[in-house]
């Protein structure tokens, strides 16, 4: 039979991992806007009580994981949380195992290369290596982009069955970055299928006016895309035989990746 004290303790624990989840849940607001909230935008969206959100952005600001914006009133991802997710970047197997075929990639197309895995309805850059030209990419490690308009974003869903692209694209909006953006759902269904004929990915300006872009999937042992690898080319410098320049060595490089990873190890029965 519980005692006092054991239900106390108990108490104790709901309350702390009910206050950890508004805590996450802010931080994760902060993350994920396009441009930095203010403290009302934050209460809106979160739910929460206007003391509430100011009390957690301060714990936030005080533990280095958000900062006040330059323009003042509004927050953004501190140092301090950065700097942990690029440390987790740096251990990831497949950040390691990328590094030779992503310099051999970059060095044979002279383009800026990412490397990409998905978090949650969006990819992340994990890793990327700069062009050699002037006109460069203003994109950096921890971007993220979108599932539908990115080349790497449309590489993993062609990865996957019917069945696991649609539940990634359930309730995504499709917003338009540019004129060329594909906001039809049909039009995507279409473009995914063709992807996945022709075995990789093709941005078309769809995410940034002037940006072409080719991405592939990295496949494990089962199939499943684990990240995907993008060329980005400016427009202007693109050339007349993309395959060979851009496409072959992209595919190149993460067949390289896949076989460096290898099987995943099975589980002791």
């Amino acid at each position: 039979m519980p005692t006092p004290a054991a239900d106390a303790l108990e108490a104790a624990r709901a309350t702390g991992t009910a206050a950890f989840s508004k805590f996450m849940s802010v931080l994760q607001l902060i993350a994920d806007a396009k441009d930095a909230p203010t403290v009302p935008q934050l209460a809106t969206l979160s739910g929460f009580p206007r003391p509430t959100v100011y009390r957690i952005v301060g714990a936030l600001i005080a533990e280095g994981l958000v900062v006040e914006s330059l323009r003042g009133g509004t927050f953004e991802l501190g140092p301090r949380l950065l700097t942990l997710a690029s440390r987790s970047w740096e251990r990831s197997d497949v950040r390691v195992a990328a590094a030779d075929a992503l310099q051999t990639l970059r060095d044979a197309t002279q383009e800026t290369v990412h490397l990409a895995v998905r978090s949650g309805s969006e990819m992340v850059y994990i890793e990327k290596l700069e062009s050699p030209h002037a006109v460069r990419m203003a994109s950096r490690i921890g971007t993220r982009v979108t599932l539908y308009s990115s080349s790497v974003g449309k590489a993993y869903l062609a990865a996957l069955d019917h069945a696991a692209r649609d539940a990634l694209l359930d309730g995504v909006t499709l917003t338009r970055f540019t004129p060329n953006t594909i906001t039809e759902p049909d039009a995507l269904r279409a473009e995914l299928d063709e992807t996945r004929v022709r075995g990789y990915a093709e941005d078309r300006e769809e995410n940034e006016a002037q940006i072409f872009c080719y991405g592939c999937a990295i496949r494990g042992a089962d199939g499943l895309p684990i990240a995907c690898i993008s060329v980005s080319i400016p427009l202007f410098r693109r050339t007349d035989t993309p395959l060979e320049t851009y496409v072959e060595p992209l595919r190149a490089a993460c067949a390289a990746i896949a076989e460096r990873l290898g099987p995943a190890p099975r589980s002791a029965n």
